[in-house]
């Protein structure tokens, strides 16, 4: 790395003794000097006035950031990071004191950047690192300027990894904060090699990863990469992360072959031809062999861009232009209308495995096409159907409005009939039978714990209590709803003398955990709740597709950051009093989230909770809303309650 010729005499040969370690340090101490005091110029504090308190849970807070010179007249990059609370006006203050007030001109939604504008001229702007220099081991210094100082603050680490975040970022161990997001990482030679940010890959937006500051894992978005960028932006328009529109096959990203699974409708890729099955082999002439190297490939891709795609296809390959999109139009997710048997059956007893139909509900597409309760669904158009999960997949890759041809046996003889698939609904049905549940008999030895009961989880330091019917029958599934509990009040008794009778009747297992602190949730206690479902599934037959996250109040908002997290796991919220304050993620079609929020028309939080309404509509979850004629702010009446029982008991449904 160039690092190591910062400790030697260029005159020292190899059989030369080094020099000692006091030399070393004081040579590395004053390289690292002269390459922050080349940088410095360039280096700008930023100060926000006004905006939001908070992020979603992030506080934005008021403390000066940093920013890096990019253009002579005036133009200053900076992280998106700084700009999350939309603040009504921003200062920056230059190397040498002066000050100007800025204009945000757009935003790179992609990497996180946000370029600002002065009006001044004759400013300096620093040499950009070369990107094919880049060493994993070569030094690197964090830079910012966030106090009333003359010279910038720094930290000194090096490049821990290359192409991180899909592509995107340099990964430093350089110590990162919201101090000096937006400043420069540079190199010993006084070259800028990124802008640092917080980035994560798990999830985007301009707060994510900032929980990793300080941890030795910081990233920063090469400056060669902005500064190819800089027109477009300068244009004042934001740049888009670009999608083709496919999801693929799981597996291990580093080791799978790149299958594609999913065409989304009306997308880019769906329109260049693309289909289920093809298998990625180049994209812009870069061999693709793992599934990892497509999200790197289309990492550094803006709305506009087009590339060029070579897939496998029945032994041949086929080249296709792709022009990328900032947006894909919604999942929308698609609805028979049948309600499956719970009872276990094999695949012998039933004559080869399906789906058998134990209720059709009211003006489904199922009604219209005539099926009846104990047809035994086998086969959805040309697709096989082993199970309900075989099922809900084959139904969620038609599109609403398509005319399949279902397969059943009905008594002796197999028939097709034909349906039209719709939207899934979501009405609640007034009424909705419940499937009485027989007592296993007799009752085994070593049921689990039935009735109401107290514990503490193995392996976290946090307890929770528990209704399971008196009743339990293992051979039977059942629905699992999580209670999360206001701050301030876990309200135990209330909840489960409420829930109990409809626990009894719709089969239901109740879980209250218990938040560490009394005054409510930390989002590190995520954990706690998906250990706690696990624990649950391991000790008793539990539904996958009838987990549900019951919240009220401010007890919802760590509901829906559940939800959304762990999107594998739940499949319903009911949430009530409370707006969803963070933007919805994307519909899933492999992974149905439903929605059952509840109101006082007199609540003062009501409008929001419509709002939120409509914004889940629009990203096209199943969304339901009951509103509680004449009720403030208060946990709902047993009405609301029985309705969430059914819509429960819905969720299931094909």
């Amino acid at each position: 790395g160039v690092w190591l010729a910062i400790g030697l005499s260029p005159s020292m040969s190899s059989g030369q003794q080094p020099v000692d370690q006091q030399s070393l340090e004081a040579r590395e101490e004053q390289a690292f000097k002269e390459a922050s005091a080349m940088v410095a110029p360039s280096v700008v504090r930023i100060q926000t006035v006004g905006g939001l308190d908070r992020v979603g849970r992030v506080l934005t807070g008021t403390a000066a950031t940093t920013g890096v010179v990019v253009s002579a007249d005036g133009y200053v990059i900076s992280s998106a990071f700084n700009f999350a609370s939309r603040p009504s006006s921003v200062l920056l203050t230059l190397a040498d004191g002066r000050r100007f007030p800025a204009r945000i001109i757009a935003n790179d939604r992609s990497r996180m950047l946000t370029l600002l504008k002065i009006d001044v001229e004759g400013l300096k702007v620093p040499r950009v690192a070369p990107r094919d220099g880049f060493r994993v081991g070569q030094w690197a210094i964090a830079m910012g300027r966030t106090y009333e100082s003359p010279l910038p603050n720094l930290s000194v680490g090096i490049i821990s990894a290359l192409d991180r975040i899909w592509g995107r970022a340099l990964q430093t161990d350089a110590k990162i904060s919201p101090a000096n997001y937006g400043g420069p990482l540079v190199d010993i030679r006084g070259q800028v090699i990124g802008v640092l940010v917080p980035l994560s890959h798990r999830r985007p937006g301009q707060t994510a990863g900032v929980e990793w500051y300080d941890s030795g894992i910081g990233f920063a978005i090469p400056m060669a990469d902005i500064v190819a960028t800089l027109p477009r932006l300068k244009t004042g328009t934001d740049l888009l992360q670009g999608f083709m529109g496919i999801t693929l096959k799981s597996g291990d990203v580093y080791a799978t072959a790149a299958v594609i699974d999913r065409v989304r409708f009306n997308s880019p890729a769906e329109k260049a031809g693309l289909k289920p099955g093809d298998v990625i082999a180049t994209v812009d002439g870069k061999p693709i062999a793992r599934l990892v190297q497509v999200q790197n490939a289309l990492g550094n891709k803006y709305a506009g861009d087009t590339i060029d795609v070579v897939v496998g296809r029945n032994k041949q390959s086929l080249e296709k232009t792709i022009t990328l999109v900032g947006k894909l139009e919604p999942y929308t997710p698609t609805y028979l209308g049948i309600l499956p048997e719970r009872t276990i059956r094999t695949a012998e007893a039933e004559g080869g495995g399906g789906v058998v139909v134990r209720g059709i509900l009211p003006g489904s597409p199922a009604a219209s096409a005539m099926f009846r309760p104990g047809d035994r669904v086998v086969q959805l158009n040309e697709t096989p159907v082993r199970d309900a999960a075989s099922l809900f997949d084959a139904i969620s890759r038609q599109r609403v409005g398509a005319e399949v041809a279902v397969h059943v046996v009905r008594g002796a003889a197999r028939q097709a009939l034909s349906a039209k698939l719709t939207v899934v609904p979501n009405e609640v049905p007034a009424v909705l039978e419940a499937r009485a549940i027989a007592a296993p008999a007799p009752k085994p030895a070593d049921l689990p714990r039935t009735g109401r009961f107290n514990r503490d989880l193995a392996g976290h330091d946090h307890s929770y209590w528990a209704y399971v019917p008196e009743g339990y029958n293992p051979a039977h599934g059942y629905g699992l709803v999580v209670w999360i509990h206001p701050g301030s009040d876990t309200m135990e008794a209330d909840i489960h003398d409420l829930w109990k009778p409809i626990c009894d009747e719709r089969g239901l297992i109740l879980i209250g955990p218990r938040a560490k602190e009394l005054d409510g949730w930390n989002l590190n206690e995520a954990g706690f709740i998906e250990a706690l479902v696990q624990e649950m599934q391991q000790t008793y037959n539990i539904d996958a597709q009838r987990i549900v996250l019951h919240g009220y109040s401010d007890g919802c908002r760590f509901a829906y950051h559940l939800a959304f997290k762990y999107r594998s796991l739940f499949r319903g919220v009911a949430a009530s009093s409370e707006p969803l304050k963070a933007s919805p993620p994307e519909n899933r079609p492999d992974l149905r989230l439903q929605f059952f929020l509840s109101c006082g028309d007199k609540d003062n939080l009501y409008r929001r909770v419509q709002q939120t309404r409509g914004r889940l509509a629009a990203m096209k979850f199943p969304v339901t809303l009951s509103s509680v004629l004449g009720a403030g702010h208060e946990y709902p009446p047993i009405p609301v309650l029985d309705a969430i029982g059914r819509w429960i008991d819905l969720l299931d449904r094909i």
